[in-house]
């Protein structure tokens, strides 16, 4: 321990925490890292470097994102004073109505095939940022992509594995899909080359797109129309029945006319205070500022009690995160209000209601004029091939992960993106793309009372959520992977840094663990009142001691819980860092 008690970190770290003064990156995949880190070589700026390999991880993490999903950013250019969050969460189609699901015998969104489907945003979003703050062209930065979905790119074992689990379904029902990720009939080898010429051919179209004589932001528009047009196909084909995770056929419900408008926009953050930083978050369409209601409640507590390596550390970080998703459950949403749930008399109530044993009870908050929206909670729940996100099982066994990148130059940009949905095995591939479209709709709920109801044009309530933090003259970019896990895992990475005062490597690398303990955001939607995953590296006494209290522990190895990376600026000096994530491993950072 500390002199404060805290828990001090390691001598010794996974890899270093890099540091330099020309460029850093950091993701999910080393080559979209080397990727980002290639670019700024050649004279691009942050934001070309993240869009280029954002294209990238479509190619080499195909199980975990894709054109066809959505995306999260939070960016800074040197010269702003504040960070911007890059909106690539598509709406709800004009067809996907309550009236629509229910008819067809569905009580929830399924969690795999085209009827889950929101508008794609994600390609929108990243060419929105290149249009805006950078500086290369479409063709520039799309052509790392098309070499590797041209020429091919080693398979990840986890990729491997993924087509493995939904092969039958392949085979059974998704012709299409067999034919892209069965070559042969078989599920590839890991390591071996996977091409994907359809995909190429898409982003070649992009590239070529609008008048070679227009301005650069004029091409840039012209590809994003480009894009909306090619999706007309997606459309087409997904109005087919086909097999849905709720074993029954059904047809997609997204039309042209849901594309004729661009979906990515920037929006304003929600910020709180921290023990003298500020803590910046997208606002409550996704599950943000329900890591801001957490600093907020734990802020004045002793540094002891938040520190994850102790057993009542451990502990109140599991009760808060409770109550903070009880809140994000209950009231998050398309055009939801999260100020009252950061006011002073709601942030003092739920710190008094952390108790010395794990709650079992779904606990919202109830600030003045608001009532909270309960929703089902149920224990249990029907497994089916391709559903959910593929991130963490409630035994605390990873299954994969999304994806996440950030990226820092020389200037002082900086931006961190998470990129999800759209995977391989969301919904049947559509033949002329070599993409699917993703399945955030399964996010929505079925009751018109809820604030995360599924209403026409109204975005899901998503789990992508990058953090970004000033700590003076300090701009800090960082985010994770992981669905409901995404912010219970920042939070151990923050407290540890700003209140441990560990580097971010050290905090990456530090035990971590999560609750089990809210409305899992992703089909079938189950609900473990005092589940906790944990690390066994956190210890027998911190274990014990959390099953003493209530818990239900499960142990989940050793390194299996978090794919953090994080990139920061010191304005001052000129000093960039970055660090990254040795779980999973093919998370890298590098920089110089």
């Amino acid at each position: 321990m500390t002199m404060s008690g805290y828990t001090p970190p390691l001598a010794f770290t996974t890899r270093p925490q890099l540091t330099g003064t020309f460029g850093m990156a950091a993701s999910t995949h080393a080559t979209a890292t080397a990727v980002a880190q290639a670019v700024l070589e050649r004279g691009g700026n942050a934001f070309d470097a993240a869009c280029a390999g954002g294209f990238v991880l479509h190619v080499v993490e195909p199980h975990l994102n894709g054109p066809g999903g959505d995306l999260v950013g939070l960016f800074q250019p040197a010269d702003a004073e504040t960070p911007t969050v890059l909106m690539g969460q598509g709406a709800a189609p004009a067809g996907a109505t309550i009236e629509h699901f229910v008819g067809r015998g569905l009580d929830l969104v399924p969690g795999a095939g085209g009827l889950a489907a929101a508008i794609p945003a994600a390609v929108d979003a990243w060419l929105l940022l290149l249009r805006d703050h950078g500086t290369w062209s479409v063709a520039d930065v799309v052509s790392y992509a098309i070499e590797y979905a041209e020429a091919g790119h080693p398979l990840l074992p986890s990729a491997a594995a993924t087509i493995g689990r939904v092969a039958d379904l392949f085979r059974d029902h998704w012709t299409s899909s067999a034919d892209l990720w069965l070559p042969g009939g078989d599920v590839p080898a890991a390591g071996s080359l996977h091409r994907n010429p359809a995909y190429a051919g898409v982003l070649r179209r992009l590239a070529g797109a609008g008048d070679p004589a227009d301005v650069r932001a004029a091409r840039i528009d012209a590809a994003r129309t480009e894009w909306r047009r090619l999706l007309a196909d997606a459309c087409a084909f997904l109005a087919r029945p086909h097999r849905h995770s709720s074993g029954t056929d059904h047809a997609g419900v997204l039309a042209p006319a849901d594309l004729v408008d661009p979906p990515a926009r920037y929006e304003a953050p929600l910020s709180v205070g921290f023990r003298g930083r500020t803590v910046f978050k997208a606002d409550a369409w996704s599950q943000g500022p329900a890591l801001l209601e957490a600093l907020r409640i734990l802020e004045p507590l002793p540094d002891v009690q938040l520190d994850p390596s102790t057993a009542d550390g451990a502990h109140t970080l599991i009760e808060v995160l409770k109550l903070v998703l009880a809140d994000r459950d209950a009231y998050f949403g398309e055009g939801a209000d999260a100020a009252p749930l950061l006011a002073d008399s709601v942030v003092t109530a739920r710190r008094a209601e952390i108790g010395a044993r794990a709650s079992s009870q779904w606990r919202p908050a109830e600030p003045p004029g608001m009532r909270p929206w309960r929703p089902p909670l149920r224990r249990e729940g029907a497994a089916a091939a391709g559903t959910g996100e593929p991130t963490v099982a409630r035994t605390g066994q990873t299954r994969g992960d999304t994806c996440h990148i950030d990226v820092v130059d020389r200037w002082g940009n900086i931006v961190s993106v998470t990129p999800s949905g759209g995977w391989l095995q969301s919904s049947p591939t559509v033949p002329s793309l070599g993409l699917c479209l993703g399945t955030r709709l399964q996010m929505c709920w079925l009751d018109e009372h809820s604030p995360a109801a599924l209403r026409p044009g109204h975005r899901p309530r998503t789990t992508l959520s990058p953090t970004f933090v000033h700590d003076g003259d300090t701009r800090i970019a960082l985010g994770t992977p992981g669905g409901d896990q995404q912010d219970q895992w920042q939070l151990p990475m923050l407290l540890r840094m700003f209140v441990g005062g560990y580097t971010a490597q050290q905090a990456i690398d530090a035990p971590t663990l999560h609750t089990a303990a809210m409305v899992d955001s992703f089909w079938p939607r189950t609900w473990d009142p005092t589940g906790v995953a944990a690390e066994d590296r956190l210890g027998d006494s911190v274990l014990d001691g959390l099953a003493e209290r209530g818990h239900r522990v499960t142990r989940a190895g050793d390194w299996s819980l978090g794919r953090l990376s994080a990139v920061g600026v010191d304005r001052g000096t000129g000093i960039l860092w970055g660090a990254a994530e040795p779980r999973g491993v093919q998370g890298y950072a590098t920089g110089r």
